[in-house]
Parts: C-alpha cells; sequence; structure tokens
C-alpha cells in the first residue's frame, strides 16, 4: 500500500513542475458515503490531464458495521475543446482495500452482507465520459461516470469481528466503477 501512495505522489509531483494549471477537487458522492477524498488533476498539454484520485474510510459503525475502505483511482483524460472545460473522456484504474460487515439496506441491497464480513483487494479499470462546468476563475463543477471491470479477492468471515475465516474467494465485476460529483478548486 505504501508504495502505491508513493508511486502516485511521485508521478504527482513531477507534473506540478509543468503543469500550467493544477485542480483540487472533492467528490460529494463519497462524501456521502462518509469517505474522506481528493483528487488532483494535472494539466499534462491544451487537452490532456491526469487526475489522481484517493478515498479512505477508516470509521467504526455501531452494531458492528463496517465500510473501511481505502481506494486510489488514477486517470488520464482527453477534453473535447480544451482542458478543465467541457467534456472529456477518460481511462482509469482502480486499486484499494476493504473490510465491510453487516450492512441491509431497505429493498434487500447488500442483503449479503447482513451479518457476515468481507476483507479484501479491489483493483481494475474502465473509461470514463464527464463534464465539467466553470463558475469562476478558480471553481468548477465537475460530473462523470465510468464502467469497467473490478476484481475482489476477498476473505469471508462469518461475523463482523468475533469468527474464524470461512474461505478465500473472488469475484470479476463488471459495471459502474467510477461515479463523481465533485467540486473543483484550482490552484494555478
Amino acid at each position: 500500500m505504501r508504495k502505491i501512495i508513493f508511486l502516485f505522489a511521485a508521478l504527482g509531483l513531477s507534473f506540478t513542475l509543468s503543469a500550467q494549471r493544477i485542480g483540487v477537487k472533492n467528490n460529494l458522492l463519497a462524501d456521502a458515503t462518509l469517505s474522506p477524498n481528493l483528487a488532483l488533476e494535472f494539466s499534462l498539454g491544451e487537452r490532456t490531464t491526469l487526475e489522481v484520485y484517493g478515498s479512505y474510510n477508516p470509521f467504526d459503525w455501531k452494531d458492528d458495521k463496517k465500510f473501511k475502505h481505502w481506494i486510489a483511482q488514477p486517470e488520464l483524460r482527453y477534453w473535447a475543446c480544451e482542458r478543465f472545460n467541457g467534456y472529456f473522456f477518460g481511462v482509469h484504474a482502480i486499486v484499494g482495500e476493504f473490510n465491510v460487515a453487516n450492512w441491509d439496506l431497505p429493498g434487500g441491497v447488500l442483503s449479503f452482507l447482513n451479518g457476515k464480513r468481507y476483507e479484501g483487494l479491489l483493483y481494475g479499470g474502465g473509461i470514463t465520459f464527464g463534464h465539467q462546468w466553470i463558475l469562476s476563475k478558480r471553481w468548477s463543477i465537475e460530473a462523470a461516470v465510468g464502467g469497467g471491470y473490478t476484481r475482489f479477492e476477498y476473505d469471508d468471515y462469518l461475523c463482523a469481528k468475533c469468527a474464524p475465516k470461512l474461505k478465500s474467494s473472488s469475484y470479476n465485476y463488471f459495471g459502474l466503477t467510477r461515479t463523481v460529483v465533485s467540486l473543483v478548486y484550482f490552484l494555478h
């Protein structure tokens, strides 16, 4: 995990030297899940940028509920008109770790988590389509959606904190891999 974070930090710092603009972002949808997050987007050329996104949720919930995770999601973007304005297409990767348990949302969503815990790794990638609206010289709003592939490798436990491991499994997911509604602030 430290190697991945160091790689993203070094990559980001190398682009700041030549970037004309740097955007600092907060994904409001991740905030809704109480997952602190931050993204930096660096200008690479007239129509290309690199975004490095990270999210981390270390919090414990009552009733042995868990939604702990860290996720890193770098994305290379091509802008249809000019960078940081209008429509863009992107290619993203995703990597992270998770520890989730005891969630049973209305309508049976995530009912497989009720009374069980899953802990493991995830990785994959996909494509993104989005749009950024300029509000002022320093502020923008961005919305994007992405789809692709994610592989989950995890251990399955019978209860949230006390049971021994039942089995190790994996799951291949094809579908939504990225949803973003971000507030953007430009440093340069």
